[in-house]
């Protein structure tokens, strides 16, 4: 299944434009964030998610499989160098002085 996107739309990200979608639908096992608003990922059995900040500084990711969220770099909430998230999670996460942080989920359901 190929990526599905929202209209296109443009956005300033660390004073460079990107361009972007508002939300995206993901069915692939390897994937990075070009700055979308949200997605949703599905149909397959395991994604590998990459947050990039050159492109993205909040995202929200909703998960219909399991996703292994990592970021381009430093850590997680200062601490964590990847967050496994399971079927059903929704998760919103910042990029903040250098730092990814999750600031608003439903709590990480697991398995």
């Amino acid at each position: 299944m190929p990526i599905l996107r929202s209209i296109p739309s443009k956005k300033i990200i660390g004073g460079i434009e990107v361009k972007t979608s508002e939300v995206a639908l993901i069915s692939e096992t390897n994937y990075t964030t070009t700055g979308e608003y949200a997605i949703v990922i599905k149909t397959v059995e395991h994604c590998n998610l990459l947050l990039d900040s050159k492109t993205t500084d909040h995202i929200v990711v909703k998960a219909l499989t399991k996703v292994t969220i990592r970021p381009d770099k430093s850590k997680i909430d200062e601490q964590y160098d990847e967050v496994e998230i399971g079927k059903g999670a929704c998760v919103e996460f910042h990029f903040i002085g250098g730092n990814w942080y999750i600031l608003s989920s439903d709590g990480l359901k697991l398995d």
